[in-house]
């Protein structure tokens, strides 16, 4: 048996276990560092840490307190907070109750958390403030099952009138309750850990529905533990390194990466104020970080936006170093998966030095300085995107998994990762292509089933472990995995092609520096055409300078000249398409596609039927006098 194989196969029931290991091997190493606002409320954020042993302290209190209210393994204590120092902690606590964190998005509105909380007949629900709780407050009559509400801010865990008596405390109440429980329990939290079985119910994470309601999505204790040691077997981190994390935690994505930091030891700075992230990486810098491409689209359009506004010749530079960085990204790794070297020829390595002082450099100090490798998942990333990135010296790793799958099944592997793929499956993950093109995965990390709803978890997993992802796929003959696009989003045109939006839009995203979202439509229709949204910072600069400045988003977006500018990106996509996928016809959005309006997951990923159905009449103002085959 391999290492890689024992490290996996022999892995303890849970992370729980894992953390308590942890604790025990490095308990005064640096575990967990978040920010501290100034006092005065003004001026930069001053950065604290906690070691493993005082997480541990924190981490126990809060489960010897949800002991002591009652809670029981297999329990579900529900978490609605943004991402925070706090979230792991009280994750980490939930677990080693025995019991299972219902995730909750803070920005998931009153109704859907009253339902997630019903469905999962959550005992508690932690809270990160008073917005969070009043939202259960609005429900609680529909809510029998919920004991208790837990609210992180202190100040905001005040009690109204009307509420039972103990139905809300703080956090720092629950870790005080926790601790004078412990003084007369001292073994009561490690004693529950070590009763924790692998196939015990450790996470209940709900899926953002397109239609209808979300399914909870059951993930064992042994999908963490298996987690933890696969992400670390592909020696994609060390204990060495330093973790920004901002990613929603609520999010299986964020929540896989909290589970390897637990296993190799290393550093976390967790801050998920998004607006903060540009901020951050400069006094974090981070040796690794996780995102969703639309953040590296806009760190590009951003860039790109930057360059204009310095002038003429500036621009002229940007955009012959984003070129230079596509070829020397597309040649090195093509020479790395032939001989083993990224080397590049002479003349282009000439110019990629010139560049790399002129605009890479630059770039890559905006990251921090430190930057390793940044994982990319939850959606696909414009390959064009990916070689930019590549060739500037920033390392983009493509992953991806589901929630039903733990999030992490594929990650590309260290330098031998390739753009526009996926990378490889994560030691002891199975994987075959169905005789439809859909992706097949069996392996420790699948889901248990849908929470309630034995029907519709037949429908994805088969009796023998196979999982039904809905994603279509390709796999190279050394093991790499290309995702076209989603099953059920694939076009068919009236005329009979199939076209994946996915890929159109993708590479509309590289072409264009002023788009922000873009769907492609023509489902039954005999062309293709698409809504597009643009970036707000990047098209009002561009507004500024053309005569528009001044003007709201909204009437610079309907303004011709805007609407010329984008017809000329357009047509650039079109010319590397065939003649069904090119789009003949596109509208402009009146605003930005957003989580708000619910066009958006919470992971930034497009709903689809809640776009089409929202800007039907833009649709079909397209199609108006068209004849349909």
């Amino acid at each position: 048996m391999s290492d890689t194989q024992n490290l996996i196969e022999n892995r303890p029931p849970s992370v729980a276990t894992l953390f308590i290991e942890r604790v025990t091997a490095t308990p005064d190493a640096e575990a967990y560092r978040y920010p501290v606002p100034p006092s005065s409320g003004e001026g930069p954020d001053d950065w604290s840490s906690l070691t493993w042993g005082q997480a541990a302290e924190r981490v126990y209190g809060i489960a010897a307190g949800l002991i002591s209210l009652g809670v029981q393994p297999e329990e579900r204590v529900a978490l609605a907070s943004a991402t925070r120092v706090d979230w792991i902690l009280a994750d980490l606590g939930v677990m080693c109750a025995g019991a299972a964190t219902t995730t909750i998005y803070p920005s998931t509105n009153v109704e859907e958390s009253a339902f997630i909380l019903a469905d999962s007949e959550s005992r508690v629900l932690i809270a990160e403030d008073a917005a969070q709780l009043a939202k259960a407050r609005e429900r609680r009559a529909e809510l029998p099952h919920l004991a208790h509400v837990v609210v992180i801010e202190t100040a905001d865990a005040q009690a109204a009138e009307g509420d039972p008596d103990g139905w809300v405390l703080s956090l720092a109440d629950l870790e005080a309750r926790g601790a004078d429980y412990l003084t007369a329990n001292p073994a009561a939290v490690k004693e529950r850990v070590g009763a924790i079985t692998a196939g015990q119910l450790a996470t209940l994470i709900y899926t953002s529905g397109t239609t209808g309601r979300p399914k909870g999505v059951r993930l064992l204790h042994d999908s963490w533990s298996y987690m933890a040691k696969a992400t670390v077997a592909t020696g994609l981190i060390t204990k060495d390194d330093v973790q920004y994390l901002w990613l929603p935690l609520a999010h299986v994505f964020g929540k896989v990466l909290t589970s390897g930091q637990i296993e190799v030891g290393h550093v976390t700075a967790v801050d998920g104020r998004v607006d903060k992230i540009i901020e951050n990486l400069p006094v974090v810098r981070p040796t690794y970080m996780a995102a969703v491409p639309r953040i590296f689209e806009k760190v590009y359009n951003g860039v790109a936006a930057k360059a204009r506004a310095g002038g003429g010749a500036k621009y002229k530079i940007f955009l012959w170093a984003a070129e230079v960085a596509r070829e020397s990204a597309k040649i090195s790794q093509d020479n790395f998966r032939r001989t083993g070297t990224a080397s590049l020829p002479l003349g282009l390595g000439a110019k990629h030095k010139v560049a790399d002082r002129l605009v890479y450099a630059k770039l890559r100090e905006a990251f921090g300085g430190n930057l390793r490798a940044a994982v990319s998942g939850s959606a696909s990333l414009a390959p064009d995107i990916g070689f930019f990135f590549s060739g500037a010296g920033i390392h983009i790793l493509e992953g991806y998994g589901l929630t039903e799958s733990s999030a992490a099944s594929f990650v590309n592997p260290g330098e031998a990762y390739r753009t526009g793929t996926v990378g490889k499956p994560l030691p002891g993950t199975e994987v075959r292509i169905a005789d439809d093109g859909e992706i097949l995965l069996r392996g420790p990390g699948i889901m248990a089933g849908y929470h309630g709803l034995p029907e519709k978890t037949a429908e994805v997993l088969e009796a023998d472990g196979w999982f039904h992802t809905g994603d279509i796929g390709e796999l190279s003959p050394d093991g790499y995995l290309r995702i076209t696009d989603r099953k059920k989003d694939l076009i068919k045109t009236s005329g009979g092609k199939y076209i994946a939006p996915a890929e159109v839009e993708g590479q509309f995203k590289a072409v264009c520096p002023f788009v922000s979202n873009i769907l492609v439509h023509g489902a039954d229709r005999n062309f293709c055409t698409a809504l597009i949204s643009l970036d707000e910072p990047s098209i009002l600069d561009w507004a500024a300078e053309h005569g528009l400045a001044d003007k709201s988003y909204a009437d610079v977006v309907a303004d011709p000249r805007t609407v010329r500018l984008i017809d000329g990106y357009v047509s650039r996509l079109n010319e590397g398409l065939q003649r069904w996928q090119t789009i003949k016809k596109f509208r402009l959005l009146p605003r930005d596609l957003d989580i708000e309006h619910g066009e958006l997951t919470p992971s930034l990923k497009l709903k689809r039927p809640v776009v089409e159905r929202e800007y039907k009449n833009l649709i079909e103002d397209m199609y108006a006098g068209s004849r349909e085959a």
